[in-house]
């Protein structure tokens, strides 16, 4: 192509917001059965840079089991409501709420155990990659090379809070004064 014929790049395709269509499918949001042994409740709201909540983002996690394993079977979007999936997606409410049934991650290689999450939303040209840490072992957290990089008010936002029930709670912030960390890749 000749510099006289090459057309200018042009902006990104933002996501959204008719997400349903062709993501959705039964029981995305049970990495594990519900009520199952092991089996809590991870869930939050996510914000945009204003603090209003966002109704009509997804949010996607990949967690090892409680014994530190990553499922590697495939066609981990079916639900047998036995098998740990490792993976769960979810969309939020009107009130930019999500939930997943799922199990504590057990650490991986000796680190500190968290979830992987990304975030589509509408209004991002890319989907935001982040992580959601359990809050149960500092001395796992203090050791984990991406927290300690962060600094202590940075770090807060990857670490989700255990209810009394023992379910997680996780709020993502696209932006603003608490926006979340997240990762580049």
């Amino acid at each position: 192509m000749s510099e006289a014929t090459r057309l200018p790049a042009t902006s990104g395709q933002t996501v959204g917001p008719f997400f349903a269509f062709g993501l959705e499918y039964p029981k995305m949001h049970e990495v594990v059965f519900p009520h199952s042994s092991g089996a809590i409740v991870l869930s939050g709201t996510i914000y945009d840079g204003a603090g209003a909540p966002i109704p009509d983002a997804v949010i996607e996690i990949w967690g090892a089991d409680t014994d530190g394993t990553i499922s590697r079977a495939r066609g981990a979007r079916r639900r047998d409501d036995h098998t740990f999936t490792g993976f769960g997606r979810s969309f939020t409410t009107d009130e930019g709420a999500y939930d997943f049934w799922t199990r504590n991650p057990g650490p991986i290689d000796g680190k500190a155990p968290f979830f992987a999450a990304v975030v589509f939303a509408r209004g991002l040209p890319n989907k935001l990659h982040t992580r959601i840490y359990l809050p149960d072992d500092e001395e796992l957290l203090a050791a984990d090379p991406l927290l300690a990089s962060l600094e202590p008010h940075e770090r807060a936002t990857l670490i989700a809070t255990r209810t009394p029930e023992g379910d997680l709670t996780h709020d993502i912030h696209l932006q603003g004064e608490k926006e979340t960390v997240f990762l580049a890749f």
